[in-house]
């Protein structure tokens, strides 16, 4: 049993697939044309970080009650974590992109931490190696 696909709600797909595959240099795994379950069009966009199993589908919000939970979907948590092999290089890289970070890098027992914002306000761990 496996994690597949997680979503994440955006406003819209292209600034979306610009972040995650630019900034944070997930690969686009497939970005294809679909049906919304009463038949209007939407895109299937799916990106994942380099070597990783389990992806990301970026689903554009459709109506406002999901309009309602972008940037809002875990509550203002932490929810999702995204683990690196080289921390400093790695946070100075996407500082430099612009990305929001939420007060500056910390070390803790499972290793460097700094909390950043994606493209639609949604909180992630950037975690590094644990110290040895």
């Amino acid at each position: 049993m496996r994690i597949e696909l997680f979503t994440i709600v955006v406003e819209d797909y292209d600034p979306a697939i610009e972040f995650f595959t630019g900034v944070l240099g997930f690969d686009l795994v497939e970005d294809s044309p679909s049906l919304t379950n009463d038949g209007r069009p939407k895109r299937w966009v799916v990106v994942r970080p380099p070597g990783a199993e389990t992806a990301v589908l970026l689903a554009r919000a459709d109506g406002e009650r999901q309009a309602a939970v972008v940037g809002e979907q875990l509550g203002g948590r932490v929810g999702f974590f995204l683990r690196v092999d080289d921390f400093e290089e790695t946070y100075a890289r996407m500082k430099a992109a612009g990305v929001e970070f939420v007060g500056e890098p910390r070390a803790e027992s499972y290793g460097s931490v700094a909390v950043f914002l994606d493209i639609a306000g949604n909180r992630w761990d950037l975690l590094g190696p644990a110290p040895m």
